[in-house]
């Protein structure tokens, strides 16, 4: 059973005043059992008792992931070990992983987020869930599997892989919902297409996809192909996992995010000034009931807007923006700020290629080059060379219409681009080889 739905539709006065209840209550606690926070605190000479507004929030320090790193294992826990039941870490493109800590209540805590967040994509207890997110130290597929269960739903553990078994677990046992990453979703339907599948004619309805950017042009690909209706979720390890925001099934614009749980904050990157509501910026969230791993105004470096009007759905806590991107993710062509997720919008619009594609980056002298390779869909293939010329010719102009800056597009034959079973690699970087 859900507990604490009823806080999504509570008035934000309401909202607002549980916030800063909650804020202080994990400021006090970080400050005494933190030393990071501590030390981070009195260099910028506060104190607990100073945090009296919500606006106070902007006197507190930020929090890199770099910071959790330099406390690494378990500097940044705030309760001892004999307390926390379950340690995950994220992925990490570089040296070691960042471990996060959950303590008993953290767990429930979470699996509660989690059937909020199925449930408001329009998941319920009749469901059969379909999880193929990875098992393990990544997040993923153990927040779906516990909110799946605090749902009441069936879920199916299958994790990540083996996608032609995953196939037909998916006509025989019947799921009505599959939770992945949308490139793993657009993946099944492809192999699902070599193996005579039906996608469409499945009992699925819903599909629960994140973990990595994407745009309506994929979510518009991927109802079309796979029949069912595309919901977005947002999450990261650092904060708890899945179930930060999600969209819901009534509206599906913008991600309602959990603000009983996470005050969120956008700041503007470059000066990390507060910008208002509606600014495209970075989002920046202050867990506000973590007990094994709180943080205070982590920099999650991902690119959003917030939106504080009630949505139609009936829910009062805000709503994120799709994500623009991350803020260190943005490559710089030529003096222009360039966003994986801006190119795939332009690709989605254009007739006669397929939903892969990859960034090639590289450098002549002092001048950064970026190379786009698409893949043709089957019946483009087979065109002429001038009319694949031309399809090449039209998709650059269209980038440079959109991005006013210069780059080759390569078109490569069906099925060139690596296919991921996780996490789509959409950038090669070959300046740093």
């Amino acid at each position: 059973m859900i507990r604490d739905v009823f806080s999504e539709t509570m008035p934000r006065e309401d909202l607002e005043a549980l916030q800063l209840r909650r804020l202080q209550a994990v400021v006090e606690r970080v400050y005494h059992l933190v030393p990071f926070y501590r030390r981070r605190m009195d260099e910028l000479e506060i104190k607990p008792e100073h945090i009296r507004t919500l606006e106070d929030l902007e006197l507190l320090p930020f929090t890199a992931k770099q910071d959790i790193r330099d406390n690494y294992p378990y500097g940044m826990f705030a309760t001892p070990m004999d307390q926390i039941v379950r340690i995950h870490a994220s992925s990490g493109t570089t040296g070691k992983p960042t471990p996060v800590a959950y303590t008993a209540r953290d767990l429930d805590i979470w699996s509660e987020l989690m059937a909020r967040t199925l449930a408001a994509a329009g998941a319920h207890r009749a469901d059969i869930i379909h999880n193929a997110y990875g098992y393990g130290l990544f997040t993923g597929g153990l927040g779906f599997h516990y909110g799946a269960e605090r749902l009441g739903a069936t879920v199916i553990p299958v994790s990540g892989g083996q996608t032609r078994r995953q196939i037909m677990l998916l006509q025989d046992f019947g799921p009505t919902v599959i939770t992945c990453t949308p490139s793993f979703a657009l993946y099944l339907a492809e192999v699902g297409q070599e193996m005579g599948v039906d996608f469409p004619g499945l009992k699925l309805r819903v599909g629960v996809f994140g973990a990595e950017p994407w745009t309506e042009g994929m979510r518009t690909e991927i109802e079309n192909r796979l029949g069912l209706d595309a919901l977005d979720i947002y999450g990261l390890s650092e904060i708890m996992g899945p179930g930060v925001s999600v969209e819901c099934i009534e509206a599906k614009n913008g991600l309602h995010l959990f603000e009983d749980h996470f005050l969120p904050e956008i700041i503007d990157p470059a000066t990390l000034n507060p910008l208002p509501p509606g600014e495209i910026g970075e989002l920046v969230i202050t867990t506000l009931t973590r007990e094994a791993f709180p943080l205070l105004r982590y920099r999650t470096r991902d690119l959003t807007a917030l939106n504080k009007a009630p949505c139609q759905c009936g829910r009062t806590i805000c709503r994120m923006s799709r994500l623009r991107g991350r803020s260190d993710d943005m490559l710089i062509i030529r003096g222009v700020n360039v966003f994986p997720s801006q190119i795939e919008s332009v690709i989605m619009e254009v007739p006669g290629v397929a939903p892969h594609y990859q960034l090639i980056v590289s450098r002549e002298g002092q001048l950064d080059n970026l190379e786009v390779q698409v893949e043709v869909d089957e019946a483009t293939f087979s065109d002429e060379v001038k009319q694949l010329q031309a399809l090449a010719q039209k998709i650059q102009k269209q980038i440079k219409d959109y991005l006013t800056v210069s780059v080759k597009v390569k078109l490569v034959e069906p099925r060139s681009i690596p296919r991921s079973e996780g996490k789509a690699k959409r950038v090669i970087d070959l300046r740093q080889q």
